[in-house]
């Protein structure tokens, strides 16, 4: 089986958390939406994945700025302020006894419709929110082992098709590039953007590392990841170059280590891409240093005050 960037040990309290819907915390068996809410009819929203570790939500106001900024160009409205949204995460993590180890996801749709029709215009009522925390530790043999990337022919688009810097429900883009990757067999998929420059992976933010320098995407064509933003903060803090810019895939297949970012699993070793083994098939040394200055990073942040 491929592994996966989100690959987690599976944990039986799951099975009975409690989950926020619309001012409402419900057990999971009895979580549901409407068959009219126009994230199920039409991917017609945002979301958000935070970490919960040592009782703290990390990064939890750049999340936040991320869900809003969305929320304001799909002209969606929360109806709620950042400190009442925060403080129904805080009560939803409390309902449910949660410490640590734990993936919040964060989803806001436009809310109910009338009738299945695109226009917000058919809309009725309040956005819908909901929160779903779950117990998840992130596979050590991925954080470890690394995953395989394959580049596929799904392209991202631009601000003027689907904004791919707008982390919305709608994701039939990258679900049709994951699938593309699995079906040539390989954890994720990495998509290169309409000029033919790598962007990002399906779900993850991509990074290659070639002599001492540091490369990622311009960022015009991929999320703004929250971890992406931390891992070159980290490499300018200690003195490592890094490089947003435009490259292609040949760079990419003699590159010297690679590696993914993401909220879940924090710095992931890529060790082969289109069969092209990178790093010696191995977690090449810059990576495994940025994985413990993130950690570090995090224990930072989550400091008992």
């Amino acid at each position: 089986m491929n592994r996966g960037t989100h690959q987690y040990l599976e944990d039986p309290r799951n099975e009975n958390i409690l989950i926020y819907i619309n001012g409402e915390i419900v057990p999971r068996s009895e979580a549901k939406i409407s068959v009219f809410d126009s994230g199920f009819l039409l991917g017609d929203g945002v979301w958000e994945g935070i970490r919960l570790h040592n009782g703290k939500m990390v990064f939890l106001e750049k999340h936040l700025n991320r869900i809003y900024k969305g929320a304001e160009e799909l002209a969606i409205t929360i109806g709620k302020t950042k400190d009442e949204l925060t403080n129904l995460l805080n009560e939803t993590i409390q309902a449910n006894g949660m410490k640590d180890n734990v993936h919040i996801r964060l989803i806001i749709s436009r809310g109910l419709k009338k009738t299945p029709y695109q226009h917000p215009n058919a809309n009725v009522g309040d956005s819908t929110i909901v929160i779903i925390p779950e117990y998840k530790i992130a596979s050590k043999e991925v954080l470890k082992e690394g995953i395989r990337v394959g580049s596929v022919s799904i392209r991202r688009g631009t601000k003027y098709t689907q904004d791919p810097k707008l982390n919305s429900l709608s994701k039939f883009n990258c679900i049709a590039a994951c699938i593309e990757a699995d079906k040539l067999g390989f954890d994720e998929g990495l998509m290169l953007d309409i000029k033919g420059n790598v962007a990002t992976c399906n779900s993850t933010n991509f990074f290659i590392v070639r002599g001492k320098e540091v490369w990622t995407s311009s960022g015009e064509y991929c999320l703004p990841g929250v971890t992406r933003e931390n891992i070159i903060n980290i490499c300018k803090e200690n003195s490592i170059t890094v490089y947003e810019k435009e490259f292609l895939m040949e760079s990419v297949h003699s590159s010297d280590e690679a590696f993914v970012t993401g909220t879940f699993a924090g710095v992931i070793p890529v060790i082969e891409v289109d069969g092209h083994k990178i790093s010696k098939g191995k977690r090449g040394k810059v990576t495994s240093s940025l994985q413990n200055l993130y950690l570090d990073l995090i224990s930072l942040e989550c400091e008992n005050d």
